[in-house]
């Protein structure tokens, strides 16, 4: 097994397949608790289950900025819907480090959004990397730096699951600096996952309406804040 430069272990090239709106996955970096760019987060928000491993595709030294999550479920209202598509604009704006898994609707317009800009983004799918088709819009942010694929999942994990998605939120929260949640239903498995994320120390947003987020400390996000609190200039690295 060669090691790569940066630290971790390259997985051998995977055959993929190379269709007009593809690229393939050719190299996938494998990240273990013993390399220099494994998370200590992980260790800190797991919940007794951090990952024995990451495998990656990018620029791992994203993982040294401080990240905000994006988080948007299926169920959230049509109002939090344009609500989020706006937060995206200006994340992308702001220039905001953004992590997510950017998988439901609304989640995956706010990733076509932010993939306009030149700010960092981590991707986390709930399956692996190695054998994963990656669209060919990802190909400018990748070559630029801007843009990571990370996922705890090995080669033999496909196709996401209710089980892959719940630990991909977990990672997702626990290599944040900040937890934005658009909707979260009362006394739901989001909610839940929100408390748990709060309970991290996490710093959690949300947008207005979501009383039941509020009441567990999350701070409102209205339109036009201009997101300075977002600042990523002084935090720790």
């Amino acid at each position: 097994m060669v090691y790569h430069p940066a630290g971790g272990r390259r997985i051998p090239p995977v055959g993929a397949r190379t269709e007009e709106r593809d690229i393939a996955v050719t190299a996938v970096i494998r990240v273990t608790p013993n390399d220099a760019h494994f998370p200590a987060a992980l260790t800190r928000c797991s919940s007794g289950d951090a990952p024995t491993f990451l495998d990656a595709l990018g620029n791992l030294d994203l993982l040294q900025r401080p990240l905000l999550a994006f988080f948007a479920s299926v169920r959230c209202p049509g109002r939090l819907i344009l609500q989020a598509h706006d937060l995206a604009q200006e994340l992308r704006r702001a220039g905001v480090p953004t992590i997510g898994g950017f998988h439901s609707p609304v989640e995956r317009e706010a990733l076509t959004v932010l993939l306009r800009g030149e700010q960092p983004i981590v991707v986390c799918p709930a399956r692996g990397l190695a054998r994963m088709r990656v669209p060919r819009g990802y190909r400018a942010p990748l070559e630029a730096g801007c843009l990571l694929l990370l996922s705890p999942f090995d080669e033999h994990v496909r196709r996401a699951t209710a089980q892959t998605a719940q630990r991909r939120n977990r990672l997702v929260a626990a290599l944040a600096q900040w937890v934005f949640v658009a909707y979260a239903a009362p006394g739901g498995k989001t909610e839940a996952f929100c408390r748990e994320t709060v309970a991290w120390g996490k710093l959690l947003y949300t947008f207005a309406g979501n009383e039941n987020l509020v009441e567990m400390g999350a701070q409102v996000l209205q339109p036009g804040d201009g997101l300075s609190f977002f600042d990523t200039t002084g935090i720790d690295e």
